[in-house]
């Protein structure tokens, strides 16, 4: 017997007995019966999966804003990070699972059929993740982790970031809401280091290049909790009497109770840094090989083997390097490969930022002025449009080194909330002025801002259900959908920037693959994609650890935007002159976040429709 049997055993035991079925009976075709009526309403089953769900993540409820009426208990509540509480949590899903399956759908909206079978696949794709032996599971979200606490996962980071964003402090029960889910954070720290603890003993260890990250973070939240910190600042900010007469209570709460929860999470890192070796990749952890197969289903909604990912991210680099190349040539970069010349164009002083708060403010004014300019263009790919309401902040500064360059999302479902496009100021060398319109495009317009507010316009289970190779292939297909509105069409270097990111993710699927599958180290990955691209040591290393700490999740972004590119495809020649690109664009976002096999079938119905 392995070092990792038992406490996967026990997990999954545990999962079992949170409900009254075996996991195995909730696995795609294996559902033959449910728990009361076998043709519910669907309708209302699919709203009251959604509360039930909330009921374990509330602070999702959170940040879609519907978390009011007789469900403003919700803004108070913070996840149940316990093994139990996420024991709770699948055994949720498992009980829904098979209600949804139960349901007859012959005679059903097409629209409701979507939904059950978004349903269908998310809740048993979650479910097994949750079989897995360790790790955060993300039911309809994208970020999967194997380790509970690192340099980009874990509470120390999430929660101050979600109480400043996504908390409202509109009058004195949102302050007591506030003060309730600030005096819950010991407990769900608690819940993060007995689960990190357990895989401790079963033999997950991060790389050691990950804890030296996530250590010297963690070092630097006590020191700011210390002071009341970023836990207590939205209170500091407020006008609100209650807020300001809350807020002594609250920095006694971070300075007596939250800093020992995460000076004990600071100690197990450090155990865990005793451990550590330097392999990047899950192939050398236990049961690594088979957490990373689901990670990379979760991750592309598809069946698609690491050898199959490795060698598409190939093919699609190369194909990208060859329409560089005469671009490249144009501008007199005419030696060596595409990511040699790419990295000349990036020493071009004009094409540098300022140092300091000096480039920093002209980065921000670089990104609204790109929005502008997008927002404006939108009539011309969408019949109807959104409001996109947005804002641009700089990351927090304890989540700067371990974080990507930027990301965003829409905001609440009634629009109290906006979208945010999270950009990290680290440094102003992340940046230049030909990779920042491609970054504006992917996380706001016509990305990530644009199209969640679509999404938020579904019924509730469809707004929080989102799908990683969905997701993050809509901001590539925005990226290039911004290419042929002319967004770059003055600035040849802009082009060069936009398929140079686009060659980026090319190659996330060569090294995602190559360290967790073919036992890559991190050097040599680091190696290939800045050879490959042309970007920075500093900026792939942030990446590169990204990968390592959310295994799959960087392999969704091609193979999403290729499956929307192909249903593109499908759709022009099967209308020839019906097609109309407003038309597919509204069919994508209509359609809602969805598997990329379910967006086939909603292209499928468009076909039929607009053939009449």
């Amino acid at each position: 017997m392995n070092s990792f049997t038992t406490p996967a055993l026990t997990r999954r035991a545990a999962l079992k007995g949170a409900s009254g079925l075996a996991i195995a009976a909730t696995l795609p075709g294996c559902v033959t019966a449910a728990t009361g009526s076998a043709s519910p309403d669907a309708t209302a089953l699919l709203n009251d999966a959604a509360w039930r769900l909330l009921a374990h993540e509330p602070n999702r409820a959170t940040e879609l804003g519907v978390d009011t009426g007789v469900h403003a208990a919700l803004r108070g509540q913070l996840e149940d990070t316990t093994p139990a509480g996420q024991a709770a949590y699948a055994g949720t899903l498992v009980e829904d699972l098979a209600r949804v399956s139960a349901v007859d759908e012959n005679g059903l909206d097409p629209t409701i059929r979507t939904s059950l079978e978004v349903v269908k696949s998310a809740y048993a794709t979650a479910i097994e993740g949750f079989a897995q032996p360790y790790g955060d599971v993300a039911v309809g979200s994208w970020r999967n982790a194997p380790y509970v606490v690192i340099q980009n996962v874990g509470g120390y980071l999430d929660l101050p970031r979600s109480l400043d964003s996504d908390q409202p402090l509109r009058d004195g029960s949102d302050v007591g809401y506030y003060m309730e889910k600030l005096a819950q954070v010991p407990a769900s720290l608690g819940g993060e280091l007995e689960r990190i603890s357990a895989a401790r003993e079963m033999g997950l260890v991060p790389p050691d290049f990950l804890l030296d990250k996530a250590i010297g973070q963690m070092e630097q939240t006590i020191a700011d909790t210390a002071e009341g910190g970023a836990w207590v600042m939205p209170l500091g900010r407020s006008d609100l009497p209650e807020a300001k007469a809350a807020l002594p209570h609250a920095t006694r709460l971070a300075q007596t109770t939250i800093v020992p929860a995460l000076t004990a999470q600071l100690e197990e890192l450090k155990i865990e840094r005793s451990l550590a070796t330097s392999q990047a990749g899950m192939w050398a952890r236990p049961g690594g090989p088979d957490y990373y197969r689901w990670a990379l289903k979760a991750s592309t909604t598809t069946d698609l083997t690491p050898d199959e990912v490795h060698e598409l991210g190939h093919d699609t680099l190369a194909s990208i390097h060859a329409k560089m190349d005469p671009i490249l040539r144009s501008l007199g970069y005419t030696e060596g490969t595409p990511g040699q010349r790419m990295k000349q164009l990036s020493e071009d002083d004009r094409f540098k930022f300022a140092e300091g708060d000096e480039g920093r403010a002209q980065i921000m004014d670089f990104i609204h002025e790109r929005i502008d300019w997008i927002r404006a263009q939108m009539p011309r790919a969408f019949s109807r449009t959104v409001p996109a309401n947005l804002e641009v902040r700089r990351l927090p500064l304890a989540e700067e080194p371990g974080a990507p360059t930027a990301y965003g999302g829409a905001g609440s479902k009634d629009g109290s909330i906006p979208g945010k496009m999270w950009i990290n100021l680290l440094t102003t060398d992340l940046h230049r002025k030909y990779t920042l319109p491609t970054l504006v495009h992917h996380e706001t317009i016509p990305g990530h801002v644009w199209q969640g507010e679509y999404s938020n316009q579904l019924p509730l289970i469809r707004s929080i259900l989102a799908f990683n190779a969905f997701s993050e292939g809509w901001a590539l297909y925005a990226e290039q959908l911004a290419d042929e509105l002319g967004a770059y069409a003055d600035h040849p270097a802009w082009q060069l920037g936009y398929l140079q990111d686009a060659a980026f993710r090319a190659c996330r699927m060569v090294v995602d693959t190559g360290m967790h599958a073919k036992r890559w180290s991190r050097a040599e990955a680091l190696t290939f994609i800045t050879e490959q691209t042309g970007d920075g040591q500093d900026e792939m290393a942030s990446e590169i650890d990204r990968y390592c700490s959310w295994p799959g999740q960087a392999c969704g972004y091609m193979i999403g935007k290729l499956e929307i590119l192909r249903q593109r495809d499908r759709a022009r020649e099967a209308l020839g002159p019906r097609y109309s690109l407003k038309d597919f664009d509204m069919a994508v976002v209509e359609g809602g976040n969805v598997p990329l096999d379910v967006l086939a079938q909603d292209i499928g119905r468009y076909i039929a429709s607009a053939r009449g």
